[in-house]
């Protein structure tokens, strides 16, 4: 089996990204919002990440910067989305993008990380129901979803001494992406 290589995708990398979220999830939807967010200066700095096996792209995870209101001086991203092409599903690309995602934020000074995703799968990170923590998210999470909406510390100190209300970037703040 050929090595996946993960690297920081350059600009010139657009299409292979978009390829990637078309096929993760058969549909437009996704790779919009990354060209979206990607073209978004409310969104930087962000962390844009691609695994490729043998030149070909498998997998990219995007994380975005965001924002507690009300104000505090921490530096917050979210994470959103991951996608891994189908037949690479289930090998541990998204765990592996999702890891090194978290590893360069963490080094870069990051102190919270947010996502709305699956609660069976985010908690291996180190996410937590961020809602029973006080951090609101940007559109309300229905309660039968509420476990969805999860946050990771990456520093010490910085859960039980914030709360708040995340915003996310501009092209993110859309209630249609708010659902889980």
């Amino acid at each position: 089996m050929e090595k996946m290589i993960i690297r920081e995708a350059l600009d010139t990398d657009l299409e292979s990204v978009l390829f990637t979220h078309r096929q993760a999830f058969g549909q437009e939807e996704e790779a919009g919002l990354v060209r979206d967010l990607l073209d978004d200066p409310s969104a930087a700095p962000f962390l844009s990440l691609l695994a490729c096996m043998g030149g070909r792209p498998i997998g990219h995870v995007l994380f975005t910067r965001a924002r507690l209101e009300p104000m505090a001086p921490l530096s917050v991203s979210i994470l959103a989305p991951l996608a891994v092409i189908p037949q690479f599903q289930r090998q541990g690309v998204g765990i592996k993008l999702t890891e090194h995602g978290l590893a360069i934020l963490t080094e870069s000074g990051t102190d919270l990380v947010f996502v709305l995703g699956h609660p069976e799968y985010y908690p291996r990170f180190g996410f937590e129901p961020a809602g029973r923590l006080g951090f609101e998210a940007t559109f309300p999470i229905p309660d039968k979803n509420a476990a969805a909406w999860m946050v990771k510390a990456l520093g010490p100190g910085v859960i039980g001494s914030y709360q708040g209300r995340v915003i996310c970037a501009d092209k993110l703040n859309e209630p249609e992406f708010w659902k889980e």
